[in-house]
């Protein structure tokens, strides 16, 4: 797993699993795109303040392209501005609320008879 925060050309701030889209083979292999696997935009929220008076940053994540059953999305790279490493509480929060979302509860068994399949 590849966590980048990338900016892309219309400004967005996108977190996400990444991979590399190429073509050709051996050295004629070049980056044409790359694959954002469960992409998220990085709001900031306003700055709050802690006890001690110091400045901190607010995130929130939201889903990027939110209507499209796809988790793994191509982009060209030439709508990406420039690709970082996310700094670790932003990627320990993406990992935990996208990543990892819903793992634990894997166990969980739905009974998938309705009662008004059942007859008296």
């Amino acid at each position: 797993m590849t966590i980048k925060l990338a900016l892309l050309k219309s400004g967005e701030d996108i977190i996400s699993d990444v991979s590399e889209m190429t073509i050709g083979e051996d050295e004629d292999l070049r980056v044409v795109g790359y694959y954002l696997t469960k992409p998220c935009v990085v709001k900031l929220i306003k700055p709050t303040m802690d006890n001690q008076d110091n400045m901190g940053i607010d995130v929130s994540l939201y889903p990027w392209m939110p209507l499209t059953p796809q988790e793994k999305i191509p982009i060209p790279s030439d709508w990406l501005v420039t690709m970082v490493e996310p700094n670790a509480s932003l990627k320990e929060m993406y990992i935990k609320d996208v990543i990892d979302y819903g793992k634990d509860n894997q166990s969980f068994s739905v009974d998938e008879q309705s009662d008004s399949d059942q007859s008296d």
